[in-house]
């Protein structure tokens, strides 16, 4: 059965029986303290923190899941994964253990004719807690288990928690026995190798308290409402039904090793390896596709840095194969072609998908070329310092500045004869992530504990949003944090964070900044609002400080925004969706949006591209921009039905999280998408839109930066004096200014070029007095001294060549010149053949003279470069120099 085909059962199964089917969420996880959605109950967590009430009492998923913390080991098993697909049916209060139970087993182990997966009961073995009697009373007696195949299992294997404080409960997990040639008889308490677990069924029935770990935390009490979260591994599941031994043999991998060994010729199974390489190009292809189809781009930090380092990791080891060219386009190919059965938008988005691995491929290919080079100087600094071990610092440059896997670097490291100082290096590695998830959730909760949110949240429910129809309004304070903690009163000066019931501010999302403005109590305090955000959705905290007076839960207030501020950014948000619609007319549908931030009076929008937008197309762009704001077109917004919104063809931004009912907000004929923020009436209340300039922020995204009404009509005046004063300058009209200036600008660079020439031949003049004045060193010929400062490496290469050529015969030379060019030292290094049958080297000579200048350097037995960061130590790296010649004669 193929895995489609177990995605199609399982929903259609649980639609029968009166699950609400809900669509896979992105993988970008909607939580701050997620980076990708790693379970399959994720989407459905607020429901069972009680933040949001669930659209139904029942559910159904398959969920799109990505695990990273052991990215390492992927390959070297067969069990490790980063990407899976989690089947999962849920019950918020309304069916409990003997439901789950009974719908597990039916579904399992009804025939395929009948839609069931057609498993041999007596192949299935359960797992209860320790004292959960009701489960394995179920088991036993109502579906009809043998007692021999249940088994009791303690809090660490049979007991779920989110691993905070809340909801958890014990679990059941039903065992598939694959048999004797997996091991050892004795159910899954024994071999979890032949009893793979398929399926666990979580009780939700208890709330836990604070504690570390899996076991050691107390139970509070029951839940007033006992909810059911059950996962099957849809990949588990295939290994059974599809026969073969792993995962990797299933029919969405095996196709992907397939192509790797017709990219290679490597054949899977054919050594140890090999094997691990199949198998880690498989799994990351996989995770990257589908990464990049929910709108995650390759970058250094967070989402981005995962799939980068994923997708590198699978390059290097399709190179490790022996791949020598490309091959990416058809390794993602083959997976959209696999997936796209299960998900159909990795088809329709195909284009884009590859358009951004194409790039980072490309980037990868380029990025090992310039980070061998930095590689083999930090390898040469070590050795020339006695050392064995490359830094972890050092490492983490190549990682962060080069994307070099850690993998790659302790190959090439040990290759060299060093070690890596790995546990420094992924020391920095965690600091970046903590620096990362810090920033994002402080951005979010201003450093508040999530649970005061919360029980804001529970006491008063949702804030109502009022700012699409008014910009002030009254409203009441139903809850005040003082640095981060409630508080029933704070008092002028205080920094505060004020939660009304209603509220014409709009909380920052979607790319638009927050609203700004004043909160105003009848007792006359006054709270300046400098921000504004929703860390529990929903629920709108404003953040500012107490002006005048004291505040007080409960106390009537009136709000009023900043409506200057308001105006200036909805101008900004609406010219956003008018460049959206206007890049996509241009460059086509991979001109999707991926971020954006639209503030008062300007906005950037990103977007898919793999390459530089010409700036002839961004004059179009632009102008088509201007000609949409001088038809004056109204600006409107309707709430409806998602399945609705995407027949009319609304946009909808990758990586944002919708609901059933979303607003679409639509500009005339000309535009159309998916949009919570708040916009102009009419086109013609934009004014003027100009468009800065576009340049890359990652691989294959780009980023236009743009200034709207006022401030783009100021932008433009200045511009104007400018190239009043360049007229002034050339004496010439605007339209002749660009041919003049490229006039003045070429005879300059015409006599650069006869200043460099004159200076050139003037250091080469000096060659044959150099080589006369040769020191003798026990018969070898030694040139050293420093020529001119601001000579070119170039130039003093061609002079050490030319010295090295002067000196007659067959005796044995060394030239060492040094000079200073830009502030830093720079030497070339010379040596003829006679002079290396010696054992005298260029490259040792300049190793010792780099370090000496405090920077590194290399290159080749007869001529070598290097350099520094000391000019003043040049007289002590001529020193090490001739004193390394006389040692070595």
């Amino acid at each position: 059965m193929e895995s489609a085909e177990i995605r199609r059962r399982w929903l259609s199964f649980f639609e029968e029986r009166g699950h609400a089917v809900v669509p896979s969420a992105s993988l970008i996880a909607d939580d701050p303290t997620l980076l990708l959605v790693n379970a399959g109950m994720v989407p459905f967590k607020p429901y069972f923190l009680g933040e949001t009430k669930p659209p139904a009492p029942r559910a159904t998923s398959v969920q799109k899941c990505v695990r990273t913390p052991d990215i390492e080991e992927v390959g070297k098993t067969t069990r490790h994964g980063t990407f899976f697909q989690m089947c999962g049916n849920f019950s918020f209060g309304d069916y409990f253990k003997e439901g789950a139970i009974k719908y597990a087993w039916e579904l399992l182990t009804s025939s395929v004719a009948d839609g069931g997966y057609g498993l041999e009961p007596e192949k299935l073995w359960i797992t209860v807690y320790l004292d959960d009697d009701e489960a394995e009373t179920i088991w036993r007696d109502v579906v009809g288990v043998p007692a021999e195949r249940i088994q009791r299992l303690g809090k660490k294997d049979n007991f779920w928690s989110m691993g905070v404080p809340g909801p958890c409960g014990p679990c059941s997990e039903i065992n598939y026995d694959r048999g004797p040639e997996f091991g050892v008889e004795g159910g899954p308490a024994v071999n979890d190798e032949r009893y793979v677990e398929i399926w666990n069924l979580v009780f939700m029935q208890y709330e836990r308290g604070a504690g570390d770990g899996k076991e050691d935390f107390p139970i509070l009490g029951d839940l007033p409402s006992k909810n059911i979260d059950t996962g099957l591994g849809l990949e588990r599941l295939a290994m059974i039904l599809q026969g073969v031994q792993n995962m990797y043999e299933t029919d969405t991998l095996r196709v992907v090793m397939d192509k790797a060994t017709e990219l290679t010729g490597v054949q899977y199974g054919a050594a140890q390896n090999t094997d691990v390489s199949m198998r880690v190009v498989a799994d990351h292809i996989r995770t990257s596709v589908m990464l990049i189809g929910d709108g995650v781009t390759p970058g250094n930090e967070g989402r981005g840095y995962v799939l980068r380092r994923i997708m590198r990791r699978a390059i290097r080891n399709m190179r490790l194969m022996g791949a020598t060219g490309p091959v990416v386009q058809e390794l993602v190919d083959v997976v959209i072609n696999t997936m796209g059965q299960q998900y159909p938008e990795l088809v329709t988005d195909r284009k884009r998908i590859e358009t951004v691995a194409l790039a980072e491929e490309a980037a990868f290919l380029k990025a090992v070329k310039g980070g061998t080079n930095i590689l083999d100087t930090a390898v040469t600094e070590t050795k020339a310092a006695g050392g064995t071990v490359l830094s972890g610092d050092k490492a983490f440059l190549l990682h962060d500045t080069w994307g070099f896997p850690i993998d790659l670097t302790l190959e090439m490291a040990a290759e060299q004869g060093l070690s890596v100082d790995e546990p420094g290096f992924r020391r920095l590695m965690q600091e970046q992530r903590d620096r990362a998830k810090a920033d994002a959730k402080a951005k979010k909760t201003g450093h508040a504990d999530m649970s005061a949110y919360r029980e804001i949240a529970d006491g008063s429910g949702a804030t109502e949003f009022t700012g699409y129809a008014t910009t002030q309004g009254e409203s009441t304070i139903v809850g005040l944090l003082v640095n981060g903690v409630s508080a029933p009163a704070a008092s002028e000066g205080d920094e505060v964070e004020v939660v009304l019931d209603r509220t014409p501010f709009y909380a920052e999302g979607g790319g638009q900044l927050a609203d700004q403005g004043r909160i105003k109590l009848d007792s006359g305090a006054v709270i300046v609002v400098r921000d504004v955000q929703q860390p529990v959705p929903g629920v709108s905290v404003h953040k500012g400080s107490v002006q005048v007076g004291e505040v007080t839960v409960g106390a009537s207030a009136y709000a009023a925004i900043d409506i200057n501020r308001r105006r200036a950014i909805a101008r900004a948000h609406s010219a956003t969706h008018l460049t959206h619609q206007a890049l996509r007319d241009a460059l086509g549908p991979t001109a999707a949006q991926a971020g954006s931030e639209n503030s008062p009076g300007r906005f950037r929008f990103d977007f898919g591209s793999p390459n530089a937008v010409p700036g002839t197309v961004l004059t179009d762009v632009e102008q088509k921009i201007n000609d949409v704001l001088s038809r004056e077109l109204d600006v409107t917004a309707e709430i409806m039905s998602i399945d609705e919104a995407k027949k009319q063809g609304a946009i909808a931004e990758f990586g944002e999280k919708y609901g059933e009912r979303v607003r679409v907000v639509t500009i005339g004929d000309f535009s159309k998408e998916l949009c919570g923020g708040t916009h102009v009436a009419n086109t013609a209340q934009l004014g003027l839109v100009k468009l800065l300039g576009e340049s890359s922020i990652g691989s294959g995204v780009r980023r236009v930066e743009a200034l709207v009404g006022v401030d783009a009509y100021n932008f433009l005046a200045k511009e104007h004096t400018v190239v009043a004063q360049l007229q002034e300058l050339v004496k010439g009209r605007p339209e002749e200014l660009p041919e003049k200036i490229a006039s003045m600008l070429g005879k300059l660079k015409d006599a650069e070029k006869e200043i460099e020439k004159f200076r050139a031949e003037k250091v080469l003049q000096a060659a044959a007095g150099l080589a006369e004045n040769a020191q003798d060193i026990r018969g070898v010929a030694l040139v050293v001294g420093t020529v001119p400062d601001g000579t070119g490496a170039d130039d003093l290469r061609k002079l050490v060549l030319d010295v090295r050529g002067r000196i007659q015969g067959d005796r044995p030379a060394v030239v060492a010149l040094f000079t200073t060019a830009g502030g830093r030292p720079l030497t070339v290094i010379a040596t003829n053949e006679a002079a290396r049958e010696r054992g005298l080297k260029a490259g040792d000579l300049v190793r010792t003279a780099a370090k000496t200048l405090g920077g590194g350097g290399g290159g080749k037995p007869d001529v070598a470069q290097g350099g520094g960061q000391n000019p003043a130590a040049v007289p002590d790296a001529i020193a090490a120099v001739e004193r390394l010649v006389v040692e070595t004669v």
